[in-house]
């Protein structure tokens, strides 16, 4: 016989989560939801600090060549 979720007391056989699971999973909710939350919040404080940065340059150093003569 097939081995597998079927056998598990964490889910059903819709695949829904059961009382159990949801049982096991309830002291981490808060935690997980945190830890997401923050790191949610450090990428965008990193992409928001880096076009900030990347939008101050001018490029008035850069020497830009001619354009090329049509013969």
């Amino acid at each position: 016989m097939a081995q597998g979720i079927f056998n598990s007391t964490y889910y059903g056989k819709d695949y829904q989560a059961g009382a159990a699971l949801l049982r096991a999973r309830r002291p981490y909710l808060f935690k997980n939801a945190a830890t997401g939350f923050g790191l949610f919040a450090f990428t965008i404080a990193v992409y928001t600090y880096t076009l900030k940065a990347v939008g101050q340059e001018e490029f008035s150093d850069v020497k830009v060549p001619d354009a090329p003569v049509k013969k």
